[in-house]
């Protein structure tokens, strides 16, 4: 079943002034999804271009292994960014061609 989470900064404005530290959670909040990317958990992720909040969609057994994979989240285990989880239902896709390299 799939599954999304939204991510919500903690505090306004915090992407123009990070400090050093949550310049490293948000790398390891990269990697860690780029990580679930390549085990076939992760379905999409990425940030609203506004920045009010962050999107990553993925597949899980279940609600709780979902929450795991959520609570795990370095931005969230970090205290950078506030999460919320919903089950979620692909209805209508489109796949979008590779593009040349």
């Amino acid at each position: 079943m799939e599954y999304l989470y939204l991510l919500r900064p903690v505090r306004p404005g915090w992407i123009d002034g990070l400090t050093p530290e949550e310049e490293t959670i948000l790398e390891a909040h990269f990697q860690y999804l780029a990580g679930k990317l390549q085990e076939g958990v992760l379905l999409l992720a990425g940030p609203c271009l506004d920045r009010a909040f962050g999107v990553v969609l993925l597949r899980a057994g279940s609600l709780s292994e979902a929450e795991a994979i959520m609570c795990q989240d370095p931005a969230v285990a970090g205290g950078v960014m506030t999460a919320e989880i919903h089950p979620f239902r692909i209805s209508l896709q489109r796949f979008l061609p590779e593009e040349p390299c």
